[in-house]
C-alpha cells in the first residue's frame, strides 16, 4: 500500500464502522498548546481535577504515549438524538450522557479498526484512546481540519455541528496528512452570553472548568456543591449542553445512527419527583454501563438535591 491508498482504506473502514469523520496528522510536539495549557493550569481552570496537571510531556507530545509515533489519526462520532425527558420540570443530562458508556462502545471500534489496518499493512505499533489518556484530543482533531475550536472550546465541523465524540489512534505508520480549516465562529457570542456560571472568558475560546456545570456535576467530588452557584444550573444534573443548544452550527446536528446511544425509554419518562426519590436500585438499573455511572449514586443525589435549593436573595442596597 501506498500513502494515498493507506489513508483512502482507513477512511472508508472508518466509515463502515459509523465515525463520521476522519483527520490524520503528523505525530509532533504540540508546542503552542502546550504554552497555553500551561498559562490554563497557573490560572487554576482546572479546579480540582489533579490529573489535568499530571503526565504533561505525554499530554503534549504523542511520542511520549507511542514510542516512534508518526501520525495521530483523530475520528468523530456522532451522539445527537433530538429525544427530550417527557416532564420538562424533570432535572436535565447531557445528550451524550443518556446511551452506553462510549468509551466502551468506541473503543471496541477502534480495535477493530486498528486490527483490520494491520491486515492490510502488516505489524505497526499504535494506541487507540476515547478521552481515557493524557491526549488533547481536541486539539489534534483541529490540527487534522475535522473542524475549528470554537468560542465555547468545542470543537465545530462546519457542517455537523459538535454533538460528537472525539477517539484518537496514535501509531507508527505513515499517512497522507489533513490540515486545519478556518474558524468560523466569526462575531457571535451566543454560548459566552448563555453560560449562566460565566465559564466561558468574555472573549471565547477559554473555559474555566472551576465554573462550570458539567464540572460540578462529574468532576466534583466534594460533598456541598458551593452555595455561590445556587440557583445558576437551570436544572442540568449531570453535565450541561447550554453552551451547544445555543451554537447556531448545531443547527446541522443529525440523528445519530448507533442502536447502544439510545436512551432507555423509562430514563425519558421520569417525571421530576421520581428523580428527586430515586433509589440506589433504580440509579443500578438504569445507569448500569453508562457515562453516569462516573459520579454514582451520592454524586446525583447530590446534584438534584442542589438544583432544589432556592436561589439566594438578590443583596438589598
Amino acid at each position: 500500500m501506498d500513502l494515498k491508498e493507506r489513508t483512502h482504506w482507513l477512511k472508508s473502514a472508518a466509515a463502515t464502522l459509523g465515525f463520521a469523520f476522519v483527520g490524520i496528522s503528523k505525530a509532533e510536539s504540540l508546542d503552542e498548546e502546550a504554552r497555553y495549557l500551561e498559562k490554563w493550569l497557573a490560572a487554576g481552570h482546572q479546579g480540582n481535577m489533579g490529573y489535568m496537571e499530571r503526565n504533561f510531556d505525554k499530554r503534549i507530545d504523542p511520542r511520549k504515549l507511542v514510542p516512534g509515533a508518526r501520525s495521530v489519526i483523530s475520528l468523530m462520532y456522532n451522539y445527537y438524538t433530538p429525544d427530550k425527558p417527557a416532564d420538562p420540570d424533570a432535572p436535565k443530562m447531557a445528550t451524550y450522557a443518556y446511551g452506553a458508556d462510549y468509551h466502551h462502545v468506541i473503543k471496541a471500534k477502534l480495535r477493530t479498526l486498528m486490527a483490520g489496518l494491520q491486515e492490510q499493512t502488516g505489524a505497526f505499533e499504535g494506541r487507540c484512546f476515547v478521552d481515557s489518556a493524557p491526549v488533547m484530543e481536541r486539539d489534534w482533531a483541529k490540527r487534522s481540519g475535522l473542524g475549528w475550536m470554537g468560542k465555547n472550546t468545542l470543537l465545530i465541523h462546519p457542517r455537523a455541528g459538535s454533538f460528537f465524540f472525539l477517539a484518537e489512534i496514535i501509531l507508527d505508520l505513515d499517512f497522507e496528512y489533513d490540515g486545519p480549516i478556518k474558524d468560523y465562529c466569526g462575531t457571535c457570542r451566543r454560548c459566552i452570553e448563555a453560560c449562566p456560571t460565566g465559564a466561558i472568558a468574555p472573549g471565547g475560546y477559554q473555559l474555566d472548568a472551576s465554573k462550570c456545570i458539567s464540572y460540578f456535576t462529574i468532576e466534583y467530588r466534594e460533598e456541598l456543591i458551593p452555595d455561590a452557584f445556587q440557583g445558576q444550573f437551570e436544572n442540568w444534573m449531570f453535565g450541561c449542553d447550554i453552551c451547544q443548544d445555543v451554537c447556531p452550527w448545531n443547527r446541522f446536528s443529525t440523528r445519530h445512527q448507533e442502536p447502544e446511544f439510545e436512551p432507555k425509554a423509562e430514563l425519558l419518562q421520569l417525571r421530576q419527583s421520581d428523580w428527586i426519590e430515586l433509589t440506589e436500585e433504580i440509579f443500578g438499573r438504569l445507569f448500569r454501563h453508562t457515562a453516569v455511572e462516573r459520579t454514582g449514586f451520592k454524586g446525583l443525589q447530590r446534584n438534584i438535591r442542589f438544583l432544589q435549593l432556592p436561589a439566594p436573595e438578590a443583596t438589598k442596597e
